[in-house]
């Protein structure tokens, strides 16, 4: 069903990917005067079923469970009313953990909801308890599994849908490792709508990449 909102972006602020693919939405929704619904997939969740101790490096566990924390923050907001303020929220986030390198400062006090860094950053007191309260945990399992269902599973973040002429298409990606700026920010997006409205086209992937450029990502 065709959403109200030209974008809807799904993320977890502790993908550095999604991040940079977001700076892109970013680009292009201010050039092309789109709204964008910043949704949530939750990577602690997506790897429900993974052993942390087994299948990915140290201190994983902590770092998508600080993911899910503050997508509880984002949840508890979103449901008060502050849905269109979540967009700044994840700059806010993703800018302090991609950017600014505070990542260590809140991993370091992931077991008590890291309550002095958002306070920091601005996030209102009657919200800094929803990083540690699971009952927001059905809300970001709902956001995340509606995005799997769009795209299917065994996908992670960025995960977009975007509506032109009543039409929704989602995907999973673009992995981006630079953000476009300008004409190459609405090329790559013309060019992405173009590939996947293609009848029959299912994926497209290369496993050779650049490291991710964060540093100049807030532009």
């Amino acid at each position: 069903m065709p959403s109200n909102y030209d974008v809807e972006f799904f993320w977890d602020p502790m993908c550095p990917w999604a991040w940079l693919t977001s700076r892109w939405v970013v680009e292009v929704a201010r050039q092309r005067e789109l709204s964008v619904d910043w949704r949530f997939i939750c990577l602690r969740m997506v790897n429900a079923n993974k052993d942390y101790d087994h299948d990915f490096p140290p201190r994983y566990a902590v770092g998508h469970g600080t993911g899910q924390k503050l997508l509880r923050v984002a949840a508890a907001m979103r449901a008060d009313g502050r849905r269109d303020e979540l967009g700044d929220w994840y700059t806010r986030f993703g800018g302090d953990i991609h950017v600014r390198r505070l990542r260590k400062e809140l991993t370091d006090h992931y077991d008590e909801g890291f309550p002095e860094y958002l306070r920091a950053a601005g996030v209102p007191e009657p919200y800094l308890a929803a990083a540690n309260d699971p009952r927001w945990d059905t809300v970001v399992q709902a956001d995340t599994d509606e995005a799997l269902t769009r795209t299917g599973p065994d996908l992670g973040t960025p995960i977009i849908s975007f509506t032109r002429d009543g039409q929704m298409q989602s995907f999973f990606g673009p992995v981006i490792s630079r953000v476009p700026r300008g004409e190459d920010a609405t090329r790559l997006w013309d060019a992405l709508w173009e590939v996947v409205t293609f009848p029959g086209f299912a994926e497209v992937k290369r496993s050779h990449r650049e490291p991710p450029s964060l540093e100049d990502s807030l532009g």
